[in-house]
């Protein structure tokens, strides 16, 4: 009985629109991409509801009976939404592709402004050993491929203005940070991702005084910019303040404190506007974000690096994800375009992060500092005087490291 349950909420379509009211034609589309799909069709009702005054169309519900279980889709004209549910047995034949693409297909069917999409796998009873509360919750990479996390209990869910705030427990990484469905933080991984970010650009500077995080709110780069004992002033703006709230309240063992340090001045808002409407500089500005295909994404603009670039120091950096050049590799190599237009020094490098399921993609970006001009030894050196004591991913040996790219990625960026 092993099958996966997919589920999308599509809000804001901008085509098709006349087949939310249109029985013979959805019923047509539907059928054909299910078959496209390479999925079985055994059975099919699909019925029209009256619209809210006389005249006026309603709604469709519709269901496709498979041979490898069920679609069903909801459209509500008067809101330009549809809800879409496909499950698919998986106990003789693996269907998950099949599945996979026919939700990528009927999304793309209505073009959605925004879609929130749901991954759950059925039949586990018996099977997994962290007990009945534990589902398996998947990610998407592309519209290819996934991974998955087995969660535990459910400890905080919140709607927000921008974005789902989750928060599970996991057997694998303890407490974790969900936004939208994606993977953010947890727990007993979080210095991969953190350390990666801050540590070597942080160190081939060397005097950080001061420091702009933009987005961050979960508090892990501030703490790891705290560890330096010259640094006198965090500028945390982060859009969403249920973000901090939350992140507060279960992942003290990530900020330790950061966000109530004194040094440490959080602004709630548009990290846009900060950028555009601020007259401080900095040291190091790191672009603590969500991933670029999310609403982040005005933050990932040549015009908007152009904006940072305006609010660093004399020898300062600027720091940020670029995505995962194995399943993006287009979105990494544009952003690296546009990082070069704007900095004389861009200096690419990665690591395999696991709670992103990928090896993932930075880069540290100035008009002087290079920090891969910084030796093992003098970087051994430099945590010895700064008093960094051990980390648990960055060392003297990793900072080399992480700037030595494989040959696929250094093709990529070339």
């Amino acid at each position: 009985m092993q099958g996966l349950h997919l589920t999308a909420d599509l809000a804001g379509c901008q085509h098709n629109l006349s087949l939310m009211t249109d029985v013979a034609n959805l019923r047509s589309a539907c059928l054909d991409l299910v078959r496209t799909s390479g999925l079985t069709v055994v059975g099919e009702l699909f019925h029209a509801f009256p619209g809210l005054t006389e005249g006026e169309s309603g709604g469709i519900t519709g269901t496709v009976l498979l041979a490898e279980s069920h679609l069903a889709l909801h459209t509500w004209p008067e809101q330009r939404a549809v809800t879409l549910d496909v499950y698919v047995c998986n106990f003789s034949t693996d269907n998950s592709s099949k599945a996979a693409q026919l939700l990528d297909s009927l999304i793309d069917l209505f073009k959605p402004e925004d879609s929130n999409r749901q991954s759950l796998l059925r039949g586990e009873i018996g099977r997994a050993h962290s007990g009945a509360d534990a589902s398996m919750g998947h990610e998407y990479l592309n519209k290819h491929s996934s991974y998955a996390y087995r969660l535990g209990p459910l400890l905080h869910r919140e709607q927000t203005p921008y974005q789902l705030i989750e928060v599970h427990e996991s057997p694998q990484f303890g407490k974790l940070f969900r936004l939208d469905g994606d993977y953010m933080t947890s727990e007993s991984e979080e210095f991969f991702y953190h350390e990666a970010l801050v540590h070597p650009a942080a160190l081939a500077h060397g005097r950080v005084r001061t420091a702009l995080i933009l987005g961050g709110g979960d508090g892990g780069s501030a703490e790891e910019l705290l560890k330096y004992p010259g640094i006198e002033r965090i500028v945390l703006a982060e859009l969403d303040e249920a973000v901090v709230r939350v992140s507060r309240e279960y992942f003290g063992s990530i900020h330790k404190g950061a966000l109530d340090d004194s040094r440490v001045d959080i602004h709630i808002g548009d990290g846009l506007a900060y950028v555009r409407e601020s007259r401080e500089q900095f040291d190091l500005v790191l672009l603590d974000l969500t991933d670029p295909d999310t609403p982040a994404s005005q933050l990932y603009t040549p015009e908007f690096f152009s904006a940072v670039k305006r609010l660093l120091k004399p020898g300062g950096a600027m720091v940020l994800h670029t995505g995962t050049p194995v399943f993006a590799p287009q979105v990494v190599k544009t952003i690296y375009q546009s990082l070069t237009r704007h900095f004389s020094v861009v200096a690419p490098y990665g690591l395999y992060i696991p709670l992103y399921g990928a090896y993932w993609s930075l880069a540290v970006c100035s008009d002087q500092l290079d920090p891969r001009q910084i030796a093992p030894a003098e970087a051994a050196k430099r945590m010895q005087s700064l008093k960094l004591g051990r980390l648990n991913y960055y060392n003297e040996a990793t900072h080399q490291g992480l700037f030595a790219l494989p040959g696929y990625f250094k093709d990529l960026l070339s």
